[in-house]
Protein backbone atom coordinates (compact mmCIF):
# COMPACT_ATOMS: atom_id res chain seq x y z
CA UNK A 1 0.00 0.00 0.00
CA UNK A 2 1.34 3.42 -0.94
CA UNK A 3 0.40 6.50 1.06
CA UNK A 4 0.09 10.22 0.41
CA UNK A 5 0.62 13.12 2.76
CA UNK A 6 -2.56 14.19 4.58
CA UNK A 7 -1.20 17.75 4.42
CA UNK A 8 -0.06 18.12 0.82
CA UNK A 9 -1.17 15.00 -1.04
CA UNK A 10 2.43 14.27 -2.06
CA UNK A 11 3.59 10.67 -2.19
CA UNK A 12 5.09 9.39 1.06
CA UNK A 13 8.06 7.08 0.78
CA UNK A 14 9.88 5.05 3.47
CA UNK A 15 12.99 6.92 4.55
CA UNK A 16 13.69 4.50 7.42
CA UNK A 17 12.04 1.22 8.46
CA UNK A 18 9.96 3.22 10.94
CA UNK A 19 8.94 6.36 9.04
CA UNK A 20 7.43 7.76 5.85
CA UNK A 21 8.57 11.04 4.32
CA UNK A 22 7.99 13.62 1.64
CA UNK A 23 9.93 16.88 1.16
CA UNK A 24 9.63 18.82 4.41
CA UNK A 25 7.67 16.23 6.39
CA UNK A 26 8.05 12.87 8.16
CA UNK A 27 5.53 10.56 9.78
CA UNK A 28 6.05 7.67 12.23
CA UNK A 29 5.21 4.03 11.55
CA UNK A 30 4.82 2.10 14.82
CA UNK A 31 4.14 -1.64 14.93
CA UNK A 32 3.57 -1.42 11.18
CA UNK A 33 0.82 1.23 11.56
CA UNK A 34 1.43 4.60 9.86
CA UNK A 35 0.36 7.50 12.07
CA UNK A 36 -0.84 10.24 9.68
CA UNK A 37 -3.08 12.32 11.93
CA UNK A 38 -3.03 16.05 11.16
CA UNK A 39 -2.76 18.73 13.85
CA UNK A 40 -0.72 16.31 15.96
CA UNK A 41 2.71 17.69 15.14
CA UNK A 42 3.92 17.48 18.73
CA UNK A 43 3.02 13.81 19.12
CA UNK A 44 4.45 13.01 15.67
CA UNK A 45 7.75 14.64 16.68
CA UNK A 46 7.90 12.77 20.00
CA UNK A 47 7.23 9.42 18.32
CA UNK A 48 9.86 10.07 15.63
CA UNK A 49 12.45 11.09 18.25
CA UNK A 50 11.94 7.80 20.11
CA UNK A 51 12.02 5.76 16.91
CA UNK A 52 15.17 7.46 15.62
CA UNK A 53 16.80 6.82 19.00
CA UNK A 54 16.08 3.10 18.72
CA UNK A 55 13.28 3.12 21.35
CA UNK A 56 10.18 1.79 19.56
CA UNK A 57 8.36 0.90 22.78
CA UNK A 58 8.64 4.49 23.97
CA UNK A 59 7.19 5.66 20.65
CA UNK A 60 4.37 3.17 21.09
CA UNK A 61 3.60 4.47 24.58
CA UNK A 62 3.49 8.01 23.22
CA UNK A 63 0.98 7.16 20.49
CA UNK A 64 -1.19 5.17 22.89
CA UNK A 65 -1.88 8.39 24.80
CA UNK A 66 -3.77 9.86 21.81
CA UNK A 67 -7.57 9.98 21.84
CA UNK A 68 -10.66 11.12 19.95
CA UNK A 69 -11.25 14.87 19.96
CA UNK A 70 -14.59 14.29 21.72
CA UNK A 71 -13.13 12.13 24.51
CA UNK A 72 -14.13 13.28 28.00
CA UNK A 73 -13.07 10.21 29.95
CA UNK A 74 -9.97 9.80 32.11
CA UNK A 75 -6.53 10.45 30.69
CA UNK A 76 -4.18 7.53 30.24
CA UNK A 77 -1.52 6.83 32.85
CA UNK A 78 2.06 6.40 31.61
CA UNK A 79 2.82 3.67 34.14
CA UNK A 80 -0.18 1.67 32.97
CA UNK A 81 0.72 2.19 29.31
CA UNK A 82 4.26 0.99 29.93
CA UNK A 83 2.88 -2.11 31.60
CA UNK A 84 0.55 -2.66 28.64
CA UNK A 85 3.41 -2.44 26.16
CA UNK A 86 5.66 -4.62 28.30
CA UNK A 87 3.05 -7.35 28.84
CA UNK A 88 1.14 -7.10 25.56
CA UNK A 89 1.73 -10.75 24.69
CA UNK A 90 0.20 -11.95 27.97
CA UNK A 91 -2.76 -9.63 28.60
CA UNK A 92 -6.33 -10.20 27.49
CA UNK A 93 -8.14 -7.72 25.28
CA UNK A 94 -10.20 -6.54 28.25
CA UNK A 95 -7.11 -6.08 30.40
CA UNK A 96 -5.48 -4.08 27.61
CA UNK A 97 -8.50 -1.79 27.28
CA UNK A 98 -8.58 -1.29 31.05
CA UNK A 99 -4.95 -0.15 30.99
CA UNK A 100 -5.87 2.24 28.18
CA UNK A 101 -8.67 3.59 30.42
CA UNK A 102 -11.25 3.29 27.68
CA UNK A 103 -14.20 3.28 30.10
CA UNK A 104 -17.61 2.67 28.47
CA UNK A 105 -15.94 2.39 25.06
CA UNK A 106 -14.24 -0.75 26.38
CA UNK A 107 -17.65 -2.26 27.19
CA UNK A 108 -18.86 -1.41 23.69
CA UNK A 109 -15.88 -3.15 22.11
CA UNK A 110 -15.72 -6.11 24.50
CA UNK A 111 -19.35 -7.12 24.01
CA UNK A 112 -19.98 -5.90 20.48
CA UNK A 113 -19.99 -9.47 19.15
CA UNK A 114 -23.65 -9.86 20.11
CA UNK A 115 -25.06 -6.33 20.04
CA UNK A 116 -27.91 -5.75 17.55
CA UNK A 117 -26.21 -2.92 15.69
CA UNK A 118 -23.17 -5.08 14.92
CA UNK A 119 -25.27 -8.04 13.81
CA UNK A 120 -27.38 -5.81 11.56
CA UNK A 121 -24.18 -4.51 9.95
CA UNK A 122 -23.07 -8.08 9.22
CA UNK A 123 -26.50 -8.85 7.78
CA UNK A 124 -26.30 -5.75 5.56
CA UNK A 125 -23.04 -6.93 3.98
CA UNK A 126 -24.17 -10.53 3.64
CA UNK A 127 -27.46 -9.54 2.00
CA UNK A 128 -25.53 -7.61 -0.67
CA UNK A 129 -22.48 -9.89 -0.78
CA UNK A 130 -20.41 -9.44 -3.95
CA UNK A 131 -17.43 -11.70 -3.12
CA UNK A 132 -14.96 -8.89 -2.38
CA UNK A 133 -11.24 -9.42 -2.72
CA UNK A 134 -10.21 -6.28 -0.80
CA UNK A 135 -12.12 -4.35 1.86
CA UNK A 136 -11.59 -1.03 3.64
CA UNK A 137 -13.31 0.12 6.83
CA UNK A 138 -13.32 3.72 7.97
CA UNK A 139 -13.59 4.14 11.76
CA UNK A 140 -12.72 0.47 12.13
CA UNK A 141 -12.44 0.57 15.93
CA UNK A 142 -10.68 -2.58 17.13
CA UNK A 143 -11.41 -4.57 13.99
CA UNK A 144 -14.61 -6.57 14.59
CA UNK A 145 -15.76 -6.51 10.95
CA UNK A 146 -12.21 -6.91 9.64
CA UNK A 147 -11.89 -10.11 11.67
CA UNK A 148 -15.03 -11.60 10.13
CA UNK A 149 -14.04 -10.60 6.60
CA UNK A 150 -10.43 -11.70 7.01
CA UNK A 151 -11.57 -15.15 8.15
CA UNK A 152 -13.21 -15.46 4.72
CA UNK A 153 -10.07 -14.60 2.83
CA UNK A 154 -10.78 -10.92 2.19
CA UNK A 155 -7.68 -8.69 2.23
CA UNK A 156 -8.59 -5.93 4.70
CA UNK A 157 -7.42 -2.48 5.67
CA UNK A 158 -8.80 -0.55 8.62
CA UNK A 159 -8.48 3.13 9.43
CA UNK A 160 -9.28 5.02 12.60
CA UNK A 161 -8.34 8.37 14.08
CA UNK A 162 -7.17 6.74 17.33
CA UNK A 163 -3.92 4.79 17.16
CA UNK A 164 -4.74 2.66 20.20
CA UNK A 165 -7.81 1.19 18.51
CA UNK A 166 -5.87 0.09 15.42
CA UNK A 167 -3.13 -1.29 17.66
CA UNK A 168 -5.65 -3.33 19.69
CA UNK A 169 -7.10 -4.63 16.43
CA UNK A 170 -3.70 -5.73 15.17
CA UNK A 171 -2.68 -7.55 18.36
CA UNK A 172 -5.95 -8.97 19.72
CA UNK A 173 -8.72 -9.04 17.12
CA UNK A 174 -7.79 -8.94 13.42
CA UNK A 175 -4.03 -9.43 13.02
CA UNK A 176 -4.25 -10.25 9.31
CA UNK A 177 -5.51 -6.78 8.38
CA UNK A 178 -3.43 -3.69 7.63
CA UNK A 179 -4.08 -0.43 9.48
CA UNK A 180 -3.51 3.29 9.09
CA UNK A 181 -4.35 6.22 11.39
CA UNK A 182 -5.73 9.40 9.82
CA UNK A 183 -8.49 11.99 10.10
CA UNK A 184 -11.56 11.28 7.99
CA UNK A 185 -12.12 14.99 7.30
CA UNK A 186 -8.53 15.60 6.10
CA UNK A 187 -6.93 14.60 2.81
CA UNK A 188 -7.03 10.82 2.68
CA UNK A 189 -3.58 9.20 2.53
CA UNK A 190 -5.05 6.15 0.75
CA UNK A 191 -6.51 8.14 -2.15
CA UNK A 192 -4.73 5.96 -4.72
CA UNK A 193 -6.21 2.69 -3.39
CA UNK A 194 -9.37 0.98 -4.63
CA UNK A 195 -11.42 -1.58 -2.70
CA UNK A 196 -14.21 -3.95 -3.71
CA UNK A 197 -15.96 -3.28 -0.40
CA UNK A 198 -15.76 -0.02 1.55
CA UNK A 199 -17.51 0.36 4.88
CA UNK A 200 -18.27 2.62 7.79
CA UNK A 201 -20.26 0.96 10.57
CA UNK A 202 -21.89 2.63 13.57
CA UNK A 203 -19.70 5.70 13.13
CA UNK A 204 -20.60 7.79 10.08
CA UNK A 205 -23.34 9.66 11.94
CA UNK A 206 -20.83 11.42 14.22
CA UNK A 207 -18.10 12.16 11.64
CA UNK A 208 -17.43 15.78 10.67
CA UNK A 209 -17.83 16.99 7.06
CA UNK A 210 -20.07 14.08 6.16
CA UNK A 211 -20.64 15.07 2.52
CA UNK A 212 -16.90 15.16 1.93
CA UNK A 213 -16.32 11.87 3.76
CA UNK A 214 -19.06 10.20 1.69
CA UNK A 215 -17.30 11.30 -1.50
CA UNK A 216 -13.96 10.05 -0.19
CA UNK A 217 -15.53 6.65 0.51
CA UNK A 218 -16.92 6.55 -3.02
CA UNK A 219 -13.55 7.55 -4.45
CA UNK A 220 -11.77 4.54 -2.93
CA UNK A 221 -14.54 2.13 -3.95
CA UNK A 222 -13.72 0.17 -7.10
CA UNK A 223 -15.91 0.66 -10.18
CA UNK A 224 -17.93 -2.49 -9.53
CA UNK A 225 -17.53 -2.29 -5.76
CA UNK A 226 -19.92 -1.94 -2.85
CA UNK A 227 -20.17 0.87 -0.29
CA UNK A 228 -21.86 -0.16 2.98
CA UNK A 229 -22.76 2.30 5.74
CA UNK A 230 -24.71 1.18 8.78
CA UNK A 231 -26.52 2.80 11.69
CA UNK A 232 -27.54 6.27 10.53
CA UNK A 233 -29.75 7.74 13.25
CA UNK A 234 -33.26 8.92 12.39
CA UNK A 235 -33.95 12.39 13.81
CA UNK A 236 -37.67 11.61 13.76
CA UNK A 237 -37.49 8.37 15.72
CA UNK A 238 -40.32 8.29 18.24
CA UNK A 239 -38.04 6.99 20.99
CA UNK A 240 -35.54 9.79 20.49
CA UNK A 241 -32.27 9.46 18.60
CA UNK A 242 -29.37 8.03 20.64
CA UNK A 243 -26.77 10.16 18.89
CA UNK A 244 -26.33 12.78 16.18
CA UNK A 245 -29.18 12.32 13.71
CA UNK A 246 -30.66 13.57 10.46
CA UNK A 247 -34.07 13.36 8.83
CA UNK A 248 -34.68 10.97 5.96
CA UNK A 249 -34.53 13.89 3.54
CA UNK A 250 -31.17 15.02 4.87
CA UNK A 251 -29.66 11.54 4.62
CA UNK A 252 -31.16 11.18 1.14
CA UNK A 253 -29.32 14.32 0.06
CA UNK A 254 -26.03 12.62 1.00
CA UNK A 255 -26.91 9.18 -0.39
CA UNK A 256 -29.56 9.72 -3.10
CA UNK A 257 -28.83 6.49 -5.00
CA UNK A 258 -28.53 4.11 -2.05
CA UNK A 259 -30.51 0.98 -1.30
CA UNK A 260 -31.81 1.77 2.19
CA UNK A 261 -32.75 -0.68 4.96
CA UNK A 262 -34.36 -0.33 8.35
CA UNK A 263 -31.64 -1.61 10.68
CA UNK A 264 -34.17 -3.57 12.74
CA UNK A 265 -35.34 -5.36 9.59
CA UNK A 266 -31.75 -6.43 8.86
CA UNK A 267 -31.54 -8.03 12.30
CA UNK A 268 -34.88 -9.70 11.65
CA UNK A 269 -33.61 -11.07 8.33
CA UNK A 270 -30.66 -12.65 10.13
CA UNK A 271 -32.90 -14.30 12.70
CA UNK A 272 -35.48 -15.47 10.16
CA UNK A 273 -33.06 -16.39 7.33
CA UNK A 274 -35.02 -14.09 5.04
CA UNK A 275 -34.41 -11.36 2.47
CA UNK A 276 -34.33 -7.86 4.01
CA UNK A 277 -36.73 -5.58 2.16
CA UNK A 278 -35.40 -2.12 1.31
CA UNK A 279 -37.51 0.73 2.69
CA UNK A 280 -36.08 3.78 0.92
CA UNK A 281 -35.63 7.21 2.42
CA UNK A 282 -38.95 8.04 4.02
CA UNK A 283 -39.82 9.60 7.33
CA UNK A 284 -40.98 6.85 9.66
CA UNK A 285 -40.99 7.34 13.43
CA UNK A 286 -40.73 3.56 13.89
CA UNK A 287 -37.25 3.45 12.29
CA UNK A 288 -34.50 4.05 14.83
CA UNK A 289 -31.63 3.85 12.34
CA UNK A 290 -31.06 3.22 8.64
CA UNK A 291 -28.31 1.28 6.89
CA UNK A 292 -27.47 1.57 3.22
CA UNK A 293 -25.68 0.07 0.27
CA UNK A 294 -24.39 1.75 -2.87
CA UNK A 295 -23.61 -0.65 -5.72
CA UNK A 296 -23.60 -4.42 -5.57
CA UNK A 297 -26.34 -6.99 -6.09
CA UNK A 298 -29.94 -6.84 -4.94
CA UNK A 299 -30.50 -8.17 -1.42
CA UNK A 300 -30.56 -11.91 -0.79
CA UNK A 301 -31.54 -14.06 2.17
CA UNK A 302 -29.25 -13.83 5.20
CA UNK A 303 -28.59 -17.51 5.80
CA UNK A 304 -25.08 -18.82 6.49
CA UNK A 305 -22.67 -16.21 5.15
CA UNK A 306 -20.81 -13.37 6.83
CA UNK A 307 -23.44 -12.90 9.53
CA UNK A 308 -22.76 -16.35 10.98
CA UNK A 309 -19.51 -17.69 12.48
CA UNK A 310 -17.18 -19.76 10.33
CA UNK A 311 -17.86 -23.53 10.52
CA UNK A 312 -14.56 -24.11 12.35
CA UNK A 313 -15.05 -21.27 14.84
CA UNK A 314 -14.61 -22.14 18.52
CA UNK A 315 -17.83 -20.91 20.11
CA UNK A 316 -18.22 -19.90 23.73
CA UNK A 317 -21.27 -18.99 25.81
CA UNK A 318 -22.13 -15.31 25.57
CA UNK A 319 -20.28 -13.79 28.56
CA UNK A 320 -23.23 -11.46 29.22
CA UNK A 321 -25.46 -14.42 30.03
CA UNK A 322 -25.19 -15.65 33.59
CA UNK A 323 -27.04 -18.48 35.29
CA UNK A 324 -29.55 -16.09 36.82
CA UNK A 325 -30.08 -13.89 33.75
CA UNK A 326 -28.20 -11.12 31.96
CA UNK A 327 -25.10 -9.54 33.43
CA UNK A 328 -25.00 -6.12 31.76
CA UNK A 329 -21.55 -4.45 31.91
CA UNK A 330 -23.20 -1.12 32.78
CA UNK A 331 -26.56 0.62 32.87
CA UNK A 332 -25.39 2.68 29.90
CA UNK A 333 -24.78 -0.46 27.82
CA UNK A 334 -28.13 -1.94 28.84
CA UNK A 335 -29.99 1.25 27.94
CA UNK A 336 -28.23 1.47 24.54
CA UNK A 337 -28.55 -2.15 23.40
CA UNK A 338 -30.73 -4.11 25.82
CA UNK A 339 -34.03 -3.78 23.96
CA UNK A 340 -32.53 -5.14 20.74
CA UNK A 341 -30.50 -8.00 22.23
CA UNK A 342 -32.73 -10.93 21.28
CA UNK A 343 -30.51 -13.39 23.11
CA UNK A 344 -31.52 -11.69 26.38
CA UNK A 345 -35.25 -12.11 25.78
CA UNK A 346 -37.68 -14.85 26.77
CA UNK A 347 -37.59 -17.90 24.50
CA UNK A 348 -41.31 -17.70 23.75
CA UNK A 349 -40.86 -14.33 22.01
CA UNK A 350 -37.92 -15.25 19.78
CA UNK A 351 -38.03 -15.81 16.00
CA UNK A 352 -35.46 -18.62 16.20
CA UNK A 353 -34.18 -21.18 18.68
CA UNK A 354 -30.69 -21.35 17.14
CA UNK A 355 -28.29 -20.30 19.94
CA UNK A 356 -25.60 -19.31 17.43
CA UNK A 357 -27.90 -17.16 15.31
CA UNK A 358 -29.20 -15.53 18.50
CA UNK A 359 -25.61 -15.11 19.73
CA UNK A 360 -26.15 -17.03 22.92
CA UNK A 361 -23.01 -18.73 21.64
CA UNK A 362 -20.37 -16.37 20.27
CA UNK A 363 -17.07 -16.46 18.39
CA UNK A 364 -14.73 -14.44 20.59
CA UNK A 365 -11.05 -13.70 19.89
CA UNK A 366 -8.67 -16.17 21.48
CA UNK A 367 -7.35 -13.63 23.99
CA UNK A 368 -10.70 -11.92 24.63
Amino acid sequence: MSFRSPLTGRALMPDTPHSLAAPGERWPVVDGIPYLRVESEGLVAVALDHLDAGCPDDALVALLTDQDAWWTGPATDLRELKRLVRERDMLSLREAMALLRMGPVADYFAYRWSDPTYLAGLALIEAHWAEPYAAFELACGIGHYLRDLGARGVACMGADVVFAKCWLARHWVAPLADYVVFDAAATWPIADARFDLTMCHDAFYFLPEQARVAEQLRDVTADAGVLAISHLHNAGYRGGAKGPARSAADWAALFPDAVVHDEAALLGALMERSVPVAVGWRDDPAVEAWSLIEGGPAPRAVVNGLAMPMPDAVLRPNPLLAGDGVRWPSDLYRDEYGAGCLWAQDDATLPTADPVRLRRMVDLPERW
